[in-house]
Formats: C-alpha cells, structure tokens, sequence
C-alpha cells in the first residue's frame, strides 16, 4: 500500500512538548503575559514565529518585528538549554521496536517537522543518522498547516505523495498531509481527527497499516 512513511517529529517519534510549554512559559512570564498549558495547545504545530504570535495576542504592548525575533530567539536559547537534557533513554522501547520492524519492510522512512531543532533532537535521542532523509524548518519557508514540509521530504525519498504515509499528532499536520495528497496515520490529540486515514492508539499500530 505504501513505499514511504514520514514522520512528524514532537509527539509521534518522541515529546519535547514539556519543554517547548517551559520556555514559553518562561518569556510570557518576564513579559507578564498570561500563559498556560491550554493556551499552550494551541501552539501544537505550529511554528516558532506563529506561536509567539499567538502569545503575543494576550500582550497590552505592540512589539516591533525587531523584538518579536529578539523574544523568538530567547525563547528557542531556553529551550535549546532544556533540550540538552534528552538521553537516547528519551526513545521509547515501542517507537525505536517499531521504527526497525518498519526499516526490515523496505520502506523508506523520513522525517518532516517545522521545528528548526529538528537536527539537534533526533542527535539527542540517537537518531541522527537513522532515517533516509530529513526535512524541518530549516529547509522550508511555510509551515505547517502548509504541506511543504511533507511534499519536501517525500521529494527527497524520491517518492509521491500518493504512496507514502504520513504519521502526525496534530490537527495542523493532518491538514498538512491531506493538503499534500498523503494519507495520514493520526494519534495523540490528532487520533479522532475525521481527515485521517488510519487512526492510532499506539505507535505499534502502524505495524498493522503498512502490512
């Protein structure tokens, strides 16, 4: 069915979602705007500068295009320094089980994520030199809801979208996929999602789509 399988990043492969809500919490906090967990999910997906935004519209101050990409860098340094605690132990025994059984099928397997860390995690957790091609936010100018970033990796697994599977946990990166042509695997907060193809409990499951 498939010849190809891309992966989001954060919350399908592994979670840095506590240290993204952290940093952010931490530069809302010194600019004395209210921020919480679930305003934080709605920055699930969506890129750095987009999610400032979205921060930003709960400030009383109008900030020049100069100090938003100050704030933006602050809090990427904060997150940077909180990522530096992720051990190969960050891996799941499920995930890393399941991505070898799929590498034995012959598929290719990419990764496609608008975070621009992308490179930094993946070395983190050990995984840097695992999958056959990696597109992130430092080779794409839209993010998602935007498909680039799907139709970017599946260009360099030399791939169409129509044979390859896309594994998201967002509601924008299930857009992404449908918008690209790719069907899509959806879990975590995405599971329900109606646009997905497949919907997933577990990572394992995908073992089960593929075959």
């Amino acid at each position: 069915m498939f010849q190809g399988i891309i992966f989001d990043l954060d919350g399908v492969i592994c979670s840095t979602d506590e240290y993204h809500y952290l940093a952010w919490k931490a530069l809302a906090d010194r600019l004395g705007i209210p921020f919480d967990r679930q305003r934080n999910n709605l920055l699930r997906g969506v890129s750095r500068m987009e999610s400032l935004s979205i921060i930003l519209e709960k400030s009383t101050v109008t900030y020049t295009d100069e100090e938003k990409a100050a704030f933006a860098e602050e809090k990427n340094s904060l997150y940077r320094e909180l990522l530096g605690r992720m051990s190969p132990s960050d891996l799941s025994e499920e995930v890393k089980t399941t991505l070898d059984a799929i590498r034995k099928t012959g598929l290719k397997m990419a990764i496609g994520s608008s975070s621009r860390n992308t490179p930094y995690i993946l070395s983190r957790i050990g995984l840097d030199r695992y999958f056959d091609a990696v597109a992130d936010g430092n080779c794409i100018t839209h993010s998602k809801p935007h498909p680039e970033v799907f139709l970017k990796a599946a260009e360099m697994i030399r791939l169409a979208p129509s044979v390859c599977l896309v594994v998201e946990d967002a509601h924008a990166g299930v857009e992404a996929a449908i918008a690209g042509g790719f069907r899509c695997a959806a879990m975590g907060d995405a599971r329900d999602d109606p646009r997905a193809a497949f919907h997933m409990n577990r990572f394992s499951d995908l073992l089960t789509f593929i075959s």
